[in-house]
């Protein structure tokens, strides 16, 4: 096991180095701040020290406080077991010391680690030190005193972008604001660090407590002027997360009644903030995603993943093009191969303007996308495949045209390479039905647009090899994906999670609610647009053909609305043609099209499901959850059949492939903080009331009769027909 511990040497020059040592990131563990204490008491206590450096071990500073005690609060309620560690380290025993503190910062210093910097009284850094406050990614504030020293260190302005943004900076700039007092050279850092102490102990330089500053945060009125502005925009960028308005309130309370009362009131407001449910759900997603990185029988039977040189696209479309263009990104090379020469010359200069796309955009440098781009290659035939490691297959969804695909690959590829599809729906038992190599075979289901939707989908069959899975992980992570591996059936797990959220929709609109309304309320819910500004941008020809995937699928459970049809006959198709739902004009955000209310109308004449011929009478809330609730009975069928390792691997899916709300934890989190036996009841009533697509599924009655949680392990339940 990593050692955690601190160290404190005392060198000739009567300068302490205290040293944190937490492998890999010297996170503030418990133990590391009961050892801070103790090692700054005994130095404090000591004659021969005159002053101290604090650093970190491994190159390393700190990269902020142990997020694993948020999650030992967020199961038992205890806030206790939160240390005090802003009032009584970073004030009492670090910035009142009567010894000079000086802290040697290198790597990174982040969340509580740059406060115990800010704490000290003069911070030497290492070129390219990342610095910042990201406390607010997981639902609280900084805690250990940020919110008041930054804005007295570096100015109000740039201090709420820090932070609200949590948005790092580097040494270079932190020197240029002020954050930094010098830049030296890593092998220089310790023993400039432990002269400046020195300096100051012997006067030669201030002696600064940051806490005590008012140079940079101007008069009362411009302070509140730059607060009020920040508070504007926080509630157009943010509305559903209050640690952000809470941030700029304790900001606030110090600038006007100093800044140990706003250290104080931060202290009280972060306590508060630990307990919220906003909290609850950021923790849990940053938790889930760290999870998807272990899969039972592949990441624990002692395989490394191979090297991944070269790789393949055969298809040069929207999904193709994006997936070359991750690859090409991660240094990695690609051919692309296409039937004809037109189309070959459309792919590629589809990935051009990726890139270029990238470099307006400030996220590419110019050189580096120049680099990018000189390892593509355009095909029109195999003869480049010999040597690939890897293909990726992303042509249209049409199963003859895929199994001949893969037959030729199998031929034209090496024995080891391999053999993945994007299709988003096919069985890829189907897709590999004509081949020698089951055991290459396997989904790498990309998110539109491919390089920049966080999320890969790995699909493996009960052929699988475990090799294959691990390399494939290995490719997302190479590539910047989070790569989460589930099993095969139609729409794999999120596509099939989430094939009820536009049924519903439509259920709810057939039955007489307006369809702005709708829109609207999902959109307040905290999700990207409704499902019918969804369904105008992504086409209706998506719609029609994903819809009778699903209606094939699961007969059962599918409602056959006419509407997509009559938009269709009616010349609309949303974004494309710019008609649909609503009306799309250059330069102007979507609006309602009030014209299409007949065609709406001449749906619900058709379906007929209005009780008495009458629109129903629901409210928000009602609408919210006959959408999304159906989405959660889907997802417990996904889990009861095993066909994702764990429910937090829905969770985080549902974020980052679906746009579900970070703040309120993922499909099944935010179903469990539901309450199942609210799900199932209600569920039950609307199955009653509007038939068999509300019925609720086995695994959510048993949940809910037995009073167990959603998310709990299927070992606790029925026995589940794992496809894992």
């Amino acid at each position: 096991m990593a050692e955690v511990r601190v160290t404190m040497e005392v060198g000739i020059d009567g300068v302490a180095v205290i040293t944190i040592i937490n492998h890999p990131v010297n996170a503030l563990a418990i133990p590391i701040i009961e050892g801070l204490k103790q090692k700054f008491d005994e130095a404090t206590a000591r004659n021969d020290v005159k002053a101290i450096v604090l650093t970190g071990k491994g190159g390393r500073f700190s990269g902020g406080f142990d997020i694993n005690v948020f999650q030992q609060v967020h199961k038992n309620g205890d806030i206790s077991l939160m240390p005090d560690v802003s009032v009584d380290l970073v004030v009492n025993t670090i910035e009142d010391c009567k010894k000079p503190v000086v802290a040697a910062v290198e790597g990174l210093a982040l969340g509580g680690g740059l406060e115990l910097a800010m704490g000290c009284h003069a911070r030497i850094a290492a070129p390219k030190t990342q610095l910042g406050l990201p406390e607010l990614t997981l639902g609280v504030i900084p805690g250990f005193g940020g919110t008041q020293r930054l804005p007295r260190l570096l100015g109000l302005t740039k201090a709420i972008e820090i932070m609200l943004l949590s948005k790092p900076i580097m040494s270079e700039e932190g020197k240029k604001l002020g954050l930094i007092d010098d830049i030296v050279s890593s092998h220089e850092l310790l023993a400039a660090a432990r002269l400046w102490a020195s300096e100051i102990a012997e006067r030669c330089k201030p002696w600064v407590r940051s806490l005590h500053r008012t140079d940079k945060i101007g008069s009362l009125s411009e302070a509140r002027q730059v607060l009020r502005t920040a508070r504007e925009l926080a509630k157009k960028t943010a509305p559903n997360m209050p640690q952000h308005q809470a941030c700029l309130n304790v900001i606030e309370e110090g600038i006007v009644h100093g800044g140990y009362h706003g250290v104080l009131e931060e202290a009280r407001v972060f306590k508060e903030l630990v307990l919220s449910e906003t909290a609850r759900g950021l923790v849990h997603v940053f938790f889930a995603q760290r999870a998807t990185s272990k899969v039972p029988n592949v990441t624990d039977i002692g395989l490394k993943p191979r090297n991944i040189k070269k790789a393949a696209v055969i298809g040069g479309g929207l999904m193709g093009s994006g997936i070359a263009t991750a690859l090409i990104l991660s240094n990695t090379y690609v051919v692309l191969k296409e039937i004809n020469s037109e189309l070959l010359l459309k792919g590629i200069k589809s990935i051009e303007a990726n890139v270029r796309g990238l470099v307006s955009r400030g996220k590419l440098t110019k050189d580096k996308a120049g680099k990018a781009l000189s390892m593509l290659k355009g095909v029109l035939d195999y003869s480049e495949f010999k040597d690939v490691d890897m293909v990726i297959e992303a042509v249209i969804e049409n199963i003859p045209l895929k199994q001949k695909i893969f037959s030729d690959i199998e031929k034209a590829c090496p024995a080891h390479c391999i053999l993945a599809t994007n299709t988003s729906t096919i069985d890829l038992n189907l897709v590999g039905e004509k081949t020698n190599s089951q055991d290459r075979i396997i989904g790498a289901h990309f998110f539109s647009p491919a390089h920049v939707m966080p999320l890969l989908e790995i699909v493996r069959t009960e052929k699988t090899s475990p090799q294959t899975i691990l390399d494939l992980m290995a490719v997302g992570k190479t590539i910047k994906k989070v790569p989460v591996v589930v099993g095969n059936c139609t729409g794999f797990a999120v596509n099939r999670t989430f094939f009820p959220y536009t049924q519903g929709a439509h259920i709810l609109v057939n039955l007489g609610v307006d369809v702005f309304r709708i829109d609207r309320i999902i959109s307040n819910f905290g999700l990207p647009m409704g499902p019918f500004l969804l369904q105008d941008l992504a086409g209706y020809g998506v719609a029609l053909a994903v819809g009778k995937e699903f209606a094939s699928a699961f007969p059962d459970r599918t409602f056959d609305s006419p509407l997509v049809d009559l938009m269709v006959k009616n010349g609309r198709n949303g974004k494309n043609n710019g008609k649909g739902y609503y009306i799309y004009e250059k330069g102007s955000k979507p609006k309602p099209d009030p014209t299409v209310l007949p065609i709406i109308e001449e749906s619900r004449q058709l379906t007929n499901i209005m009780p008495g011929g009458k629109p129903i009478s629901v409210t928000d809330k009602e609408i919210l959850e006959m959408i999304l609730f159906p989405v959660v009975n889907e997802a417990c069928r996904v889990l009861d059949e095993g066909i994702v390792v764990r429910a937090s691997d829905l969770d985080i899916s549902s974020v980052l492939g679906m746009s579900f709300p970070l703040y309120r934890g993922g499909i099944v989190f935010w179903a469990d903080r539901v309450g199942p036996n609210h799900l199932y009841t209600s569920l039950k009533r609307w199955s009653e009331m509007y038939g068999g697509f509300f019925k609720p599924s086995r695994y959510l009655e048993e949940r809910a009769k037995k009073g167990m949680l959603l998310s709990e392990p299927a070992s606790s339940s029925l026995k589940s027909n794992s496809k894992l």
